[in-house]
């Protein structure tokens, strides 16, 4: 179960996911872990939205985002989120900072608000 807010209401409601939620006028469709199955939707709005409401990320911080758009840039590019280590090469932030920044980790946490679908491998 997440924290999830309807439209502009400033109150969480509780919801099961799978579901789909209407985001600063996109339709979301999540799969049973939150995932967002038609990232074509996904924009700023959309990440400031999953993160708020799906991860324990109440603002975004620069960091964040460096993560979070590098994660969506390769997926973009190469159809799966990268592995640990070329992440923290490439964007220069380590394994521990990456679980500061989302405690479920980076498959489960920055991969989700990154709007890429669930991770199969080891990332």
């Amino acid at each position: 179960m997440f924290r999830v807010a309807i439209g502009s209401v400033a109150e969480m409601t509780p919801v099961t996911v799978p579901g789909e939620f209407n985001v600063a006028g996109k339709t979301l469709s999540l799969d049973e872990d939150g995932f967002l199955q038609n990232p074509e939707v996904w924009n700023d709005d959309v990440a400031r939205w999953l993160a708020g409401n799906l991860t324990e990320v109440k603002e975004l911080t620069e960091d964040h985002w460096k993560l979070v758009r590098y994660l969506r840039q390769y997926w973009e590019t190469y159809g799966v989120c990268p592995p640990l280590k070329i992440i923290t090469k490439t964007t220069g932030i380590t394994l521990e900072r990456m679980y500061e920044l989302f405690s479920d980790g980076p498959a489960h946490g920055a991969c989700k608000v990154a709007g890429a679908p669930k991770p199969t491998g080891c990332v």
